[in-house]
């Protein structure tokens, strides 16, 4: 008899475990490291937040809610996206509750996907976008973009679209995770225009759109909502990660499939940490404020620091992220790279290729981390940096 494992989902022999969790193991053993490697913010949820989260368990508030999230939620949402970015959804129709970006990625793509389709994904960029297209029995189109800057430009969707007759999709995820680059409004619009009118969705992943720097947060509903799924949430934007809430919002028509999809994945996201997000939307508004001046600090100290070292870095315009190649006369294999660093500096990064063409040579660092940690780790990888160079590749 052969094992029940060989007749599992084929298109699973297609994935590996998580490159970035499989490292954050390995180098949390390390005694005394200091760790850049997950995306989370170092910030505690806002106590407002933390206080509507208890009252509704206080109030028994611990029954299903409706699947695509409660009336107050929803509304609180579409009341925010409408305040920040001028994103008009319908609450009742338009927006569903979903259990963090991460289930509204696989929401998204598996309501939309069919074996053979194709998805054009700009890379580098984070890993689960091409996990969730290949379970799906699609092929992902990895473009990449670090010859520009790690932006997709129209020239380079329509060679692709003239290329692959089967797309049925666009990932955009901006601000970057990994290289916290965006897109100004022009771009976005210069891209829409490629796709406009076409049987193509957009699958717009804006969960940093509250880390932006240097511009107000551009967005691609604007020229192209008809054919957008919009992702969002409170994770990054209100330091609410553990709490699992996204936002995914679509038109009518569209978001009445998407919550099918949604419905017997997960039911619903739990109760309580519904009436915490719709606090987070309806009174936190500006609660990111204070967190971005702080990630605007640490992002300048960093690219100081690590160009000082040598590294080319693609300056954050967003997110928490800092995308830098390693300089030459160190180890070239970013894999490599990071456990060799680890082991000899107690620093831990993750290494580029982690997300896909494009990032090969290059580490992302985190800097959702106190600026202490920051300063120290900084000053490892400079005397790692002075001891190893001219280490031969390998």
């Amino acid at each position: 008899m052969k094992s029940l494992v060989s007749s599992m989902k084929k298109e699973l022999s297609l994935l590996k475990p998580s490159d970035i969790r499989t490292f954050d193991e390995f180098a949390s053993k390390i005694p005394g490291i200091i760790k850049f490697t997950m995306g989370e913010p170092d910030f505690a949820t806002p106590e407002h937040i933390k206080a509507a989260g208890i009252k509704s368990i206080q109030e028994n508030q611990t029954h299903y809610a409706p699947s695509n999230g409660t009336v107050a939620l929803r509304q609180a949402a579409a009341s925010f996206l409408q305040q920040k970015y001028a994103q008009q959804y319908d609450p009742m129709n338009e927006v569903i509750v979903t259990n963090g970006a991460t289930e509204a990625i696989y929401t998204a793509l598996t309501s939309i996907l069919n074996p053979g389709d194709q998805v054009i994904i700009p890379t580098p960029i984070f890993p689960l976008y091409i996990a969730i297209t290949l379970l799906n029995q699609a092929t992902p189109i990895l473009v990449d973009t670090s010859k520009n800057g790690f932006r997709m430009s129209p020239e380079m969707l329509q060679e692709q679209l003239d290329k692959h007759e089967n797309v049925k999709a666009v990932v955009l995820n901006y601000p970057s995770n990994p290289t916290g680059v965006t897109y100004s409004q022009t771009d976005l619009d210069q891209l829409a225009a490629v796709i406009k009118g076409k049987q193509i969705f957009a699958i717009c992943d804006e969960i940093y759109s509250e880390l932006n720097y240097d511009a107000p947060h551009a967005s691609l509903t604007k020229p192209l909502r008809e054919q957008t799924i919009l992702l969002n949430g409170v994770s990054k934007s209100h330091a609410m990660t553990g709490w699992r809430i996204g936002i995914m919002c679509a038109p009518r028509a569209i978001a009445q499939e998407l919550s099918k999809v949604h419905q017997f994945t997960i039911t619903t996201t739990s109760t309580m940490t519904q009436a915490a997000a719709t606090e987070a939307f309806a009174n936190g508004i500006n609660d990111s404020d204070a967190m971005k001046k702080e990630y605007r600090k640490r992002r300048d100290y960093l690219f100081e620091k690590m160009t000082s070292y040598g590294f080319e870095c693609a300056k954050p315009e967003g997110a928490f992220y800092l995308f830098a190649k390693i300089p030459q006369g160190l180890i070239q294999d970013d894999q490599k790279f990071i456990y060799d660093l680890a082991e000899k500096a107690k620093v831990a990064l993750i290494g580029g290729s982690s997300f896909g063409p494009g990032g090969e040579g290059y580490v992302r660092i985190s800097y959702a981390a106190s600026m202490e940690d920051i300063i120290t780790a900084m000053e490892r990888v400079g005397s790692y940096v002075k001891e190893n160079k001219g280490a031969k590749s390998r």
